[in-house]
């Protein structure tokens, strides 16, 4: 049976709508998985779980490090499910999760450094994605100025 050209033609690629859709699943599981990771995380600090505790101890902070750390790491999972904040809330975490892997490569197992690195990229990522909901928050912010007096004014 002799080949068409039409048969020898490659595949089209998938579109751009659909590929666009593809990432934002993605990116939504992306977020709802971190969020989730976080909340465990949180949990574990805020309820002062033994291990939390010793991590904690070997670091030489306190306590009240590790109930900052979890509320920050609860606030972080909680934006990160409303889509308005998710880019604002990524953006935060990029901070707290590079702070992350530096403590452990430092202090504690340089071997666990991989993993708050790897989230790093992820949580960047999703901050990009959500930069126009960030840009919509921040708003009201870049349109306030200071005067030659150093006072707040509406520009």
């Amino acid at each position: 049976m002799p080949e068409t050209a039409a048969s020898l033609a490659p595949t089209a690629a998938p579109s751009t709508p659909t590929r666009r859709r593809s990432l934002a699943v993605a990116l939504t599981v992306s977020r709802v998985v971190l969020a989730l990771f976080l909340g465990f995380s949180a949990v574990a600090k805020l309820g002062a779980h033994e291990s939390a505790v010793q991590s904690f101890g070997r670091m030489g902070w306190g306590g009240g490090a590790m109930y900052v750390i979890g509320g920050l790491e609860m606030a972080g999972a909680v934006g990160l499910l409303v889509p308005l904040l998710a880019g604002l809330a990524a953006t935060a975490l990029v901070g707290l999760l590079a702070g992350a892997a530096i403590v452990q490569l430092t202090l504690l197992d340089p071997v666990n450094a991989v993993m708050p690195a790897l989230l790093v990229v992820l949580v960047v990522l999703i901050a990009r994605d959500g930069r126009e909901g960030t840009a919509r928050l921040c708003a009201p912010l870049r349109r306030r100025g200071r005067d030659d007096a150093g006072q707040w004014t509406k520009r």
